[in-house]
């Protein structure tokens, strides 16, 4: 007696009761593979992103802010703060270093970057085709942005005033490209990054203005402290580097953010209070923010956990209905089944097996579902954090969601499976 065939019959026999469970079921567990995907890309690509940096400082306003724009480049910046007083930091005795960015501009949505050339080091950046930026206006753009863009190494191309789209374009400053990082998963990828100097030119009111700067002076490692003899570096891009780790100018210029390494433990404590009470810049940890950021977040999440289990539970509750309804008319069936030799752990057998292959057509579906919608989601982002997550990758949480639904499958085949264990052949033969 083939069980599965049977059971298999009996599921497609109705078709519309059927498919309301597997679709309550699927659904359930559509949105618990969401958030599982979406929960363990979004935390270890915030970790990968922050990884090395200790605080930032910006101007003040919002520290959560500060941090996503800064490091994750996702807000908009709280404002600039003034070149001088940002270099007093490089000569503070508990910063082991600093890496300027300035903000401004954008390309079709993308982020321009003005930093150096420790902020490709800080990520590790390897180059799938050119080299680093050398001259003002040179740019190297982030795998992603190459990828949708199309842009090739040597093109030009012109960027937008603003963070966002839709300002006006720069047409007196073309950008030409020199470089295409190689696909790194991290924030870098969805960057154009290019020097200090190319934001500030691009930003001056006056093109007649003269400005006294070195080009190339890019730094890699700052002085650590005052009493200490400064050390020059030249990193892996081999270019010049100034002892400031800022572009050299006579004129009052502005940096957006700065992104700061701690010289020791005792930095963590003493160096947020310096800045946020003793100058007019504010401080903030990304660990520290990032974690308030996930605390809220898991408000959310949990009603959205909350809606999951309790379609789950509906669904269950809709399997045990089905099941136990359709053995109040197959009891006859059943009692045939054992006329001609079923036994009763077979008729058991026979319930719960119908049980687990509901459960496991809305696991598979619902997992399906899961991953399809937040494709979807992907495709209809083209920027942001959201458009560098993965929607078919496979995690083994996957396994728990499709175990936890055959577990329900089984609880709801519990009392229906008992009651065809009962049955009496001669009682329900008699009553036919």
């Amino acid at each position: 007696m083939n069980l599965f065939k049977l059971s298999w019959k009996y599921l497609t026999f109705r078709p519309l009761s059927t498919g309301l469970n597997v679709l309550l079921l699927a659904m359930g567990l559509a949105i618990i593979t969401v958030l599982l995907l979406m929960q363990d890309q979004f935390e270890k690509k915030m970790t990968q992103d922050a990884a090395g940096i200790d605080l930032v400082v910006g101007a003040k306003g919002s520290p959560l802010q500060l941090i996503l724009s800064g490091v994750y480049h996702i807000d908009f910046p709280t404002g600039n703060i003034s070149m001088e007083e940002a270099k007093k930091l490089t000569r503070n005795r508990l910063v082991k270093s600093v890496i300027p960015l300035a903000l401004g501009d954008n390309y079709q949505g993308f982020r321009i970057v003005g930093t150096n050339h420790d902020y490709l080091n800080l990520y590790k950046a390897e180059f799938a085709e050119g080299k680093a930026w050398e001259e003002p206006f040179e740019v190297v753009l982030g795998s992603e942005i190459a990828k949708k863009s199309g842009l090739k190494v040597g093109e030009t191309f012109e960027g937008s005033h603003g963070i966002s789209v839709g300002s006006h374009d720069h047409e007196d400053h073309p950008y030409r490209i020199v470089g295409i990082l190689s696909p790194l998963g991290s924030v870098v990828d969805r960057l154009i990054l290019t020097s200090i100097e190319s934001v500030w030119y691009t930003h001056d009111e006056a093109e007649s203005e003269e400005v006294v700067i070195e080009s190339d002076s890019l730094a890699t490692e700052l002085p650590v402290a005052a009493a200490e003899e400064p050390e020059i570096h030249q990193d892996k891009f081999h270019s010049p580097v100034a002892k400031t780790g800022f572009p050299e100018t006579e004129l009052p210029r502005e940096v957006t953010t700065l992104l700061l390494q701690y010289r020791n433990p005792i930095a963590a404590v003493q160096l947020p209070r310096q800045i946020n009470s003793g100058t007019s810049m504010q401080a903030a940890s990304p660990s520290f923010e990032m974690s308030r950021l996930f605390e809220l977040l898991g408000v959310g999440v949990s009603l959205l956990q909350g809606l999951a289990f309790v379609l789950i539970a509906i669904s269950g509750l809709g399997i045990f209905i089905a099941l136990y309804n359709s053995l109040k008319e197959r009891k006859y069936d059943l009692a045939i089944l054992r006329a001609i030799g079923a036994s009763r752990i077979q008729l058991l057998f026979l319930i719960f097996l119908e049980g687990i292959m509901l459960t496991f057509l809305g696991a598979v579906l619902g997992i399906l579902l899961g991953h399809t919608f937040l494709w979807v989601v992907i495709s209809q982002n083209d920027q942001g954090v959201v458009s560098t997550l993965q929607a078919w990758i496979f995690l083994k949480e996957e396994l728990w969601v499709l175990g936890y639904a055959l577990g329900v499958g089984l609880l709801a085949s519990i009392i229906p499976a008992w009651s065809a264990y009962q049955t009496s052949i001669a009682k329900q033969l008699t009553k036919a």
